[in-house]
C-alpha cells in the first residue's frame, strides 16, 4: 500500500432527529393525549488508533466523511433510532488537528486510543413533554440539531524505538534489510528510498525494537531540502538515533564533512532530536581492506567512540544492535 503520511479531511457528525406531533388514538378509549416521540441522536464522529493501519492513503481517497442522522420520534411514545457512530481507522502516531485554528486535538500514540471530533445532535422533543394541566393538548415539538462539521488535518508521525538518519546512499536500506524483515528498495543511486520503512528487530532472549529507515537527508534538510523536510518528523519519535556515515564515499566526499552536514541539520530541525542518544557508525566497511583502522581514525578526529559496519557481510551488526538495546534499556544488565 502506498505511503501517506498527510491528509485533510471534512467530518459531519449526523442531524438529530426530530421531535413528533402525535395525540393518541385509540378505539372505546375516548381520552387520549400527547404521545409523539423524542428523535434520536446523530451519529458522532471518531478518530481511532490501530496498529494495523499504516498510512493515511483511504483518508486521502475518501476526504468527506458524513455520520448517520438520527431517526425522527414517532406516536405511540416512540423514540428515533440514534446513528451508528462512525469510527474512522487511522495509523498509531497520527497527530489530529483542526485545519483552520491549528489546535491539536489528540495525539494518538497509543493503540486503540481515540478522540471525538464532531458530535452528533440532539434529537428533537416530541409533543408529550409539553403536557401540563393549562395545555393537556400540545403541537409543538422540538426539531433535532445539527451535528458538528470541521476540517481536519491529519498528520503521521512513526512512532519507532531507533531512528536510521545519513546521506543519501548511506546504506540505510541495506542495514534495515539485513537485520529485520523489512524491504525497502536497494539501489546504487540517491534517493532510493522515497518513504520511511519500520522493521521490527529480534535479538536473543525475546528482545525487540522497532527500527524506521528515513529517506536519504541533504544539506538544506531542515528547510525543506530534498526529501528531508517532510520526513524528519518521522525521526522526532524515536529514542535513539543511528547515524550512518559512509566510510568511502563514492563520490569523493569526506566523510567528516557528511557527518556534519546531518548533526547541524538534525540540529537546525529540533534541539530535541540533536540531543537525542545516538550511534554514529561507519557504513560499507566490506569496500575498504583497513575499514577499522579508517574508521577508528575518522572516530578519533570527531571526538566520539564508533566503528565500522558491513551489511553485506554483517561486520558488527550484531555489534550495533546491543549498543542500541543498552541505549533504549539503560537499567538493563
Amino acid at each position: 500500500m502506498e505511503f501517506k503520511d498527510h491528509a485533510v479531511i471534512h467530518v459531519k457528525a449526523g442531524r438529530g432527529g426530530d421531535g413528533k406531533v402525535s395525540f393518541r388514538r385509540e378505539k372505546y378509549i375516548d381520552k387520549g393525549g400527547p404521545d409523539g416521540g423524542d428523535g434520536g441522536h446523530g451519529a458522532s464522529v471518531y478518530l481511532e488508533a490501530d496498529s494495523q493501519e499504516s498510512t493515511l492513503l483511504s483518508h486521502l481517497r475518501n476526504p468527506h466523511v458524513r455520520a448517520e442522522a438520527g431517526e425522527h420520534g414517532r406516536g405511540k411514545n416512540q423514540h428515533g433510532k440514534c446513528g451508528e457512530d462512525l469510527v474512522l481507522k487511522v495509523p498509531v502516531g497520527t497527530l489530529v488537528q483542526d485545519l483552520h485554528s491549528g489546535v491539536l486535538l489528540r495525539d494518538l500514540k497509543e493503540d486503540g486510543e481515540r478522540v471525538c471530533v464532531a458530535k452528533g445532535g440532539r434529537g428533537g422533543h416530541g409533543n408529550k413533554h409539553f403536557a401540563n394541566a393549562t395545555n393537556q393538548a400540545p403541537r409543538q415539538a422540538v426539531p433535532g440539531l445539527e451535528g458538528e462539521q470541521r476540517d481536519l488535518r491529519l498528520e503521521l508521525k512513526l512512532i519507532a524505538d531507533v531512528g536510521l538518519v545519513g546521506l543519501p546512499n548511506a546504506g540505510k536500506s541495506t542495514l534495515i534489510s539485513a537485520v529485520s524483515a523489512a524491504r525497502p528498495k536497494v539501489a546504487n543511486y540517491p534517493f532510493t528510498t522515497l518513504k520511511p520503512h519500520p522493521g521490527i528487530v529480534e535479538l536473543a532472549g525475546f528482545r525487540r525494537f522497532v527500527m524506521v529507515d528515513i529517506p536519504g537527508l541533504i544539506e538544506g534538510a531542515s528547510e525543506g531540502q530534498g526529501l528531508g523536510h517532510r520526513f524528519l518528523r518521522h525521526v522526532e519519535r524515536t529514542r535513539v538515533i543511528i547515524h550512518l556515515v559512509e566510510l568511502a564515499p563514492q563520490d569523493g566526499s569526506d566523510p567528516l564533512a557528511n557527518h556534519e552536514i546531518i548533526v547541524q541539520e538534525l540540529d537546525r530541525y529540533s534541539k530535541a532530536l540533536a540531543a537525542k542518544p545516538r550511534l554514529t557508525v561507519f557504513s560499507k566497511a566490506d569496500l575498504l581492506p583497513d575499514a577499522q583502522e579508517r574508521a577508528a581514525e575518522l572516530a578519533a578526529q570527531l571526538g566520539i567512540s564508533s566503528y565500522a559496519v558491513s551489511s553485506a557481510t554483517r561486520t558488527n551488526l550484531d555489534r550495533l544492535l546491543e549498543d542500541c538495546w543498552r541505549l533504549l534499556h539503560p537499567e538493563a544488565p
